[in-house]
């Protein structure tokens, strides 16, 4: 974190936009803050997936195995679309905090019994590429604000996989399938907490906790800032 002092005088020289509405001095403003779509009970216990009147999940047929459940902040839609990109690919780690708020806010509602705080990893290559991962990022947020252990380092990318944004939900699973192992400490009898910016299919994480419970991990959780509105596929002969 920059001195307060440096940070002034970047914000004179720079000053910040919000990733939401482009207004000046903050980098999310209050007003793009409040059109943040929290996701609401009721949801899925196991995916974390809002559910309809019929209360019925419509990710049923995909649940990741490994994990014992998973958590997102809010729909990834508006402001937070808008700002989670600029975080992941348009270099702005400032928005790791305004950002890792709306997860702290999440899970103090709702916590997972964790003992540990894992990011997902990058792949050393985009690590470099990007300068930073921001799963870390935001884990350092939760962690700041509950006091949670953090390990950025024991987990690892240990392959470079195709990104997952054009993939179908099987391609996904196997496009990660070994590509995250995982070396430190034991983890027999421990409760990971996994963190990642978005949840689209689950695939990743689903690798993730594969690595971990291989470890020796009893429990596996995660918890994502957005995930996309689920939208299950037309019926044979539909003309969607």
């Amino acid at each position: 974190m920059a001195h307060p002092l440096v940070a002034s005088l970047l914000d004179l020289l720079f000053p910040p936009r919000c990733a939401g509405c482009g207004q000046s001095g903050t980098w999310l403003c209050a007003a793009c803050l409040a059109q943040v779509a929290w996701i609401r009970p009721p949801i899925c216990p196991l995916c974390g997936e809002g559910l309809t009147g019929e209360r019925r999940c419509p990710r049923r047929e995909h649940h990741p195995e490994m994990l014992d459940g998973l958590r997102s902040a809010a729909w990834h839609a508006g402001p937070l679309r808008s700002a989670l990109h600029s975080l992941k690919y348009r270099g702005q780690r400032v928005l790791a905090e305004p950002v890792g708020m709306l997860l702290v806010e999440a899970w103090r509602r709702e916590p997972f019994p964790a003992d540990l705080v894992i990011p997902v990893p990058l792949h050393a290559q985009r690590l470099r590429e990007r300068g930073y991962n921001q799963a870390a990022l935001l884990a350092r947020e939760l962690c700041a604000a509950t006091g949670l252990p953090l390990d950025e380092r024991s987990l690892r990318r240990i392959r470079q996989t195709p990104p997952q944004v054009d993939l179908r939900a099987a391609e996904r699973r196997q496009n990660v399938r070994g590509a995250f192992s995982y070396a430190g400490p034991p983890l027999e009898g421990r409760a990971i907490c996994l963190i990642d910016d978005i949840c689209t299919t689950g695939a990743t994480l689903e690798a993730c906790a594969t690595a971990l419970r291989e470890a020796g991990a009893a429990r596996v959780w995660a918890y994502t800032v957005a995930r996309p509105r689920f939208h299950p596929a037309p019926p044979p002969g539909s003309d969607r």
